[in-house]
């Protein structure tokens, strides 16, 4: 029986808005035990027990969740900002290319599900599709927490007005949800090089595509991209990606770095443009 924990901050009006939504909107029931002073709840589907938790810190500095809470899988339920206030809904595995200003550990990344990343950005697409008005996008890999289990953030963007918006946390809950239900996808891992923080490219993938996108590394990071680092994006994304796709504009000044890099470690590349044009 697989244990998925869904976490939401006290701090956070955005997760707590999905967090209520959840518990309205599905059979989740009070379970034993409390964490941080607060009811856990629980819901089981097929092969699946997800339980709600509520921490009173804020998400991204909540290290070492795993030690704490029993689990296979980690879902955070957030806001997001964005300097431009743009409403959206994004999805992203998390870990730090570079400094852990905002959680997590310096230049580490977490374990990330390729294949929920997937599904859950197919289902934010299919259950949003008539917010028009919303950006809904992949952001690349950032921040913490540092979870030692496969991670994702899913996130409401980017004010008071959205965050706090009910029918934003009833998509953000059924995106969830649905995405919780799929199984058996045939799908093929990877990670993606360069691009935006908003991935263009792997939105793409994702969407029209067997691709299954795990980590991101925007064009803004490639230049602390090293074989340590890449080389954990692929043991860190799960299945273990057998190819790596490159936005080719998308590099900027680093593409003949990236492309060394990938030669010195004698890895499958191919231009992600090839694949979805």
């Amino acid at each position: 029986m697989q244990q998925i924990a869904i976490i939401a901050s006290s701090k956070d009006p955005a997760g707590a808005n999905i967090r209520d939504n959840l518990v309205d909107l599905y059979d989740f029931k009070k379970s034993d035990g409390k964490f941080d002073g607060n009811d856990i709840f629980q819901y089981r589907i097929q092969n699946k027990i997800m339980k709600l938790y509520l921490t009173n810190n804020d998400l991204i500095f909540s290290e070492d969740l795993d030690k704490k809470i029993d689990a296979d899988v980690f879902i955070f339920a957030s806001k997001h900002r964005s300097k431009e206030n743009t409403p959206s809904f994004a999805v992203h595995a998390i870990g730090n290319w570079d400094k852990n200003e905002f959680g997590g550990k310096e230049k580490t990344l977490c374990a990330s599900s390729a294949v929920l990343l997937k599904n859950l950005f197919i289902e934010l697409n299919n259950v949003a599709k008539e917010n028009i008005n919303y950006e809904l996008t992949l952001e690349a890999t950032h921040h913490g927490p540092f979870v030692g289990k496969p991670s994702v953030f899913c996130e409401i963007g980017s004010t008071e007005n959205e965050w706090s918006d009910k029918n934003n946390g009833q998509i953000m809950a059924k995106t969830i949800m649905n995405a919780l239900e799929i199984s058996g996808q045939n799908y093929e891992s990877c990670i993606a090089l360069g691009g935006g923080h908003y991935n263009q490219a792997s939105n793409k993938l994702m969407l029209r595509t067997k691709y299954a996108v795990g980590h991101i590394c925007p064009k803004y990071a490639l230049e602390c991209l090293d074989e340590e680092l890449l080389m954990q994006a692929i043991n860190n994304t799960i299945p273990k990606p057998q190819i790596v796709l490159v936005d080719w504009k998308g590099l900027g000044q680093h593409k003949q770095k990236t492309v060394a890099l990938l030669d010195s470690l004698k890895l499958r590349y191919e231009r992600a443009q090839n694949i979805f044009k």
